[in-house]
């Protein structure tokens, strides 16, 4: 494993400098060496107009290279505030707020809803590569005094990040340098990541699934990214043949799009095998785990992350050592526990809420004592998520502890639902979710969509469901719909599904 470093500039110092660090799939190659040289410029260019430490940086960009190092030299001289570029300008508008941005970073000619939404005051800076492969910065609107506050430390906020906000208001998540270099070292330590590794990094680079594991993980243990634009199935096996990553994480839904096309590229991944797929961010159906392990003829890892914990809190382990489908792993890192709703912790085998603590968790929310007070307790983060250890020290999640269906009491978790419909040959994609009952207090419902070409209708795969499942599990209806709601990383939507199904 690599030496332990404080800062997100320090990791880069992991690689031999003349050794590739960033890859454009198909194009251009920067060097760790190149890399340093490029965020130190650019974190002086930004504090030299009046941008430091603790100053927030908006950024709006695409994936890939210009990115990665954009927000490299942001939380290098201030704090980055990566943000989805597909944001509308009222989203836009609230992040700004929210954040107190002081600058925004944006490509040449894009980011249309980013500009509109830009407050009094804020710095306009464009990034783009010139002709040498240089990434360069540009700025307009109001500059600062120069500031002189040298590299960012340990402690400062190194990024800020939102809550989901499915069901509240976003919480803002400030994650400081110490907390991102402790998640990219159990990261390394979970995979045996080294310099000999290639990730492929298709999460977007504004989610902290993408930028710990797919990028500062893998730069931390030397070895290289290849950063294409996003997400394209289209476009992946050709990535994997020009480049010969080692491995890639992913979404379930990511995962099972490319499951979907992966009989017509047999050949390249007979010929380029992956060390092992990662998987996060949402429940790995096992049924998708046990397919993707025949098709790509790689161990399929299950792990376990949110923003609080600076991404990965759990991960199953990589062969020979024991992987449980249907399981997160075991702790990596970070302490993981069950706890009751008065705060005290529960044995082995016995459902409760998932906690944590390490030093990839960061300290608190920032400006809200309330939420603070809720979810950090005795040291432990309350993740909202219900589950149990095993016997092994593996953790079992039963489903996040706002999306269990209570049906009459029965508390009833819809993973196991999603599972069992994911079994029936011509379902593609599963969602069970609550729907409101005026005697049972919640009914449960489904909603799937079918593999192409296939057909099943509703009764079939109740029938289905019912020959798999206790009677009060079986979903009372089953929506066969054209596609299911993701959010903006990949995610389903299952707390907001009866809304949007029009059935409240």
């Amino acid at each position: 494993m690599t030496m332990r470093r404080a800062t997100l500039f320090e990791l880069l110092r992991a690689g031999a400098e003349r050794d590739p660090a960033l890859i454009a799939p198909g194009g251009q190659v920067w060097t760790f060496a190149e890399v340093q040289a490029q965020v130190s410029r650019l974190a002086e260019w930004l504090q030299a107009r009046g941008l430091g430490r603790g100053d927030r940086i908006a950024i709006a960009l695409g994936n890939g290279p210009v990115m990665a190092m954009a927000f490299l030299a942001a939380a290098t001289a201030a704090t980055a505030a990566p943000l989805n570029p597909r944001y509308r300008r009222e989203e836009f508008a609230f992040y700004y707020e929210d954040t107190n941005a002081r600058a925004l970073i944006v490509a040449p000619g894009e980011g249309e809803e980013a500009r509109a939404a830009l407050r009094p005051g804020m710095l306009l800076i464009e990034a783009a590569l010139n002709t040498e492969g240089n990434l360069t910065f540009s700025a307009s609107g109001a500059v600062g005094a120069p500031r002189h506050d040298g590299m960012a430390g340990p402690d400062d906020v190194a990024m800020i990040l939102h809550t989901s906000g499915t069901t509240s208001r976003p919480k803002r998540v400030p994650i400081r340098h110490r907390n991102l270099t402790a998640s990219t070292a159990n990261i390394i330590a979970t995979y045996r990541l080294s310099a000999a590794d290639r990730s492929l990094c298709v999460m977007p680079l504004f989610h902290i699934h993408g930028i710990v594991a797919s990028l500062l993980s893998q730069l931390a243990a030397g070895g290289a990214v290849i950063c294409p634009p996003g997400f394209d199935a289209l476009k992946f096996w050709s990535w994997v043949e020009q480049e010969r990553p080692t491995w890639y994480s992913a979404v379930p839904t990511m995962h099972q799009v490319l499951l979907a096309r992966a009989e017509r590229n047999a050949a390249i991944i007979a010929a380029n095998p992956f060390r092992f797929i990662r998987s996060s961010s949402a429940p790995l159906p096992p049924v998708v785990m046990e397919r993707m392990e025949q098709v790509f003829g790689a161990p399929v890892i299950e792990s376990y992350g949110m923003t609080e914990a600076s991404h990965q809190m759990t991960s199953n382990p990589l062969p020979p050592a024991q992987r449980k489908a249907g399981s997160v792993g075991i702790g990596f890192g970070v302490e993981v526990a069950i706890m009751d709703e008065h705060g005290q912790l529960l044995p082995a085998g016995t459902k409760g809420e998932v906690v944590v603590r390490g030093p990839n968790v960061v300290d608190g929310y920032e400006n809200n004592p309330d939420a603070n007070a809720v979810a950090f307790v005795n040291g432990w983060f309350r993740t909202g998520d219900q589950g149990y250890l095993d016997e092994d020290g593996y953790l079992c999640l039963t489903g996040r502890i706002k999306e269990l269906i209570n049906r009459g009491g029965e508390k009833i978790s819809p993973l196991e639902i999603d599972d069992v419909l994911l079994r029936h040959p011509a379902v593609a994609e599963a969602l069970a979710f609550a729907v409101p009952h005026p005697t049972l207090g919640e009914e449960v419902h489904a909603a799937v969509v079918l593999r192409e070409g296939m057909q099943a209708s509703e009764r079939e795969l109740r029938d289905h469901c019912a020959g798999l499942l206790a009677d009060f599990k079986v979903p009372r209806a089953i929506h066969i719909l054209d596609a299911l709601p993701r959010g903006a990383t990949g995610k389903l939507q299952r707390i907001t599904m009866s809304k949007t199904l029009g059935l409240v």
